[in-house]
C-alpha cells in the first residue's frame, strides 16, 4: 500500500520564487514598454478642437496633447529609462529606481486627467489667430486621447509596483560588465625547441638549435 504525503517537495518550494520572478519580470516589461508607447502616442494626437473668430469668420483650431501639456511625454521617457535602469542596479538602488518608475506612471495619469478639459492651449491659439489677447475659443470639444494617455500612465505605474514587490527576484547585469573587473590573462605557451619553426627562428638568431 502506498501512502501519499502532503509535505511539499524541497525542489518545488525553491522553484516557486523563480517562477514568480520570471512572471513578474515579463509582466513588468510588457506593462512598462506598452504604457510608455501608449502615452507617447496619445500626446501626439488631437486632444481638443474649437473655433476662433477671425475677420468676421470662424477659424478652426486644434490642439494636440503636446500642445496642452508636456508632462506625460516627458515622464514616459523617464519611465522608459527607469525600466531599463532597474536591471543595472541592485538592492537598495533597484528599489529607488522602481519607485521612480511608479511615480512616473502616476504623474502621467494625473497630468493627463487634469489636462483632459483644459482649453488654455486653444485660447492661446485663438489669441494668436485673431490678434486679440483677450480672445477665447468657441465651440470647444475634447477627445478621449487624454484618457488613453492616463491608461498608459497606469500601466507604467503597475510596472513600478511590480518592480517594488518582486524586483529582488529579478536578475541584474552580469558582473563582467561592471567596472573594475579584471579579465584572466592567458598564459604564454612554453617554447618547444623540437618544433621546426622554433629551430628556424634559432638559426635566424645565429644560435645552434642542436646544442645542449
Amino acid at each position: 500500500m502506498e501512502y501519499v504525503t502532503a509535505v511539499p517537495h524541497p525542489r518545488s518550494e525553491a522553484a516557486a520564487p523563480v517562477r514568480s520572478g520570471r512572471r513578474s519580470l515579463a509582466l513588468a516589461l510588457l506593462c512598462g514598454a506598452l504604457g510608455a508607447a501608449v502615452a507617447l502616442l496619445a500626446t501626439r494626437q488631437r486632444w481638443a478642437a474649437g473655433t476662433a473668430t477671425v475677420a468676421g469668420g470662424a477659424f478652426p483650431l486644434t490642439a494636440k496633447g503636446s500642445d496642452v501639456t508636456g508632462v506625460p511625454a516627458a515622464l514616459a521617457i523617464v519611465g522608459l529609462a527607469a525600466l531599463v535602469a532597474v536591471f543595472a542596479v541592485r538592492r537598495a538602488g533597484r528599489f529607488v529606481v522602481a519607485g521612480l518608475l511608479a511615480l512616473s506612471g502616476a504623474g502621467i495619469a494625473a497630468a493627463a486627467l487634469m489636462a483632459a478639459t483644459d482649453n488654455s492651449a486653444l485660447d492661446d491659439k485663438a489669441a494668436q489667430a485673431s490678434g486679440d489677447t483677450s480672445a477665447t475659443v468657441a465651440g470647444l470639444s475634447h477627445t478621449g486621447w487624454p484618457y488613453v494617455a492616463a491608461v498608459g500612465g497606469v500601466l507604467i505605474l503597475l510596472a513600478g509596483l511590480l518592480a517594488l514587490r518582486y524586483g529582488g527576484l529579478w536578475p541584474a547585469m552580469s558582473g563582467r560588465y561592471e567596472r573594475g573587473t579584471d579579465r584572466p590573462r592567458r598564459q604564454a605557451r612554453p617554447v618547444d625547441p623540437e618544433r621546426p619553426e622554433e629551430m628556424w627562428k634559432a638559426l635566424d638568431r645565429g644560435e645552434d638549435p642542436t646544442g645542449a
